[in-house]
């Protein structure tokens, strides 16, 4: 019978690191449409220059600078962050939204990008005693 040769040495023990990501999906919109007390230079941008922050939106969310310049677009943009982060609403309320309130609905959809996008990591490190 041949018997297996040994790898490894025993010793004190092995030490193993576990890194966890958690990114917050579901529920509602962090903010609401009309809450423009957290943040006043988003709320500033969004009344003077909308189309910029729209830009900053594009670009966080993974596009060109220049995507808000094409028609429909921050329509889209509203969609994808809703179910990419897996928030209730519907693409009608997207369309009302984006169509009847856009400069708020920019600040609105910036705002939850900052929030979700930061991430919690947790290391856990497990030390393991061989004899």
């Amino acid at each position: 019978m041949a018997m297996e040769p040994v790898l490894t040495q025993p010793g004190l023990g092995v030490t193993t690191t576990t890194m966890t990501t958690i990114t917050q999906t579901g529920g509602d919109w962090s903010t609401g449409l009309f809450d423009i007390s957290g943040d006043v230079t988003t709320c500033v941008l969004g009344s003077t220059t909308p189309c910029c922050l729209d830009m900053s939106v594009a670009h966080q969310y993974g596009e060109s600078l220049f995507l808000p310049l094409l028609p429909g677009s921050t329509f889209a943009m509203r969609v994808g962050i809703r179910e990419r982060y897996k928030i209730r609403g519907s693409i009608c309320d997207d369309w009302v939204t984006v169509c009847c309130c856009y400069p708020l609905a920019v600040c609105q959809m910036i705002r939850e990008m900052r929030r979700r996008m930061k991430r919690q990591t947790y290391q856990v490190s497990t030390t393991l005693e061989c004899s």
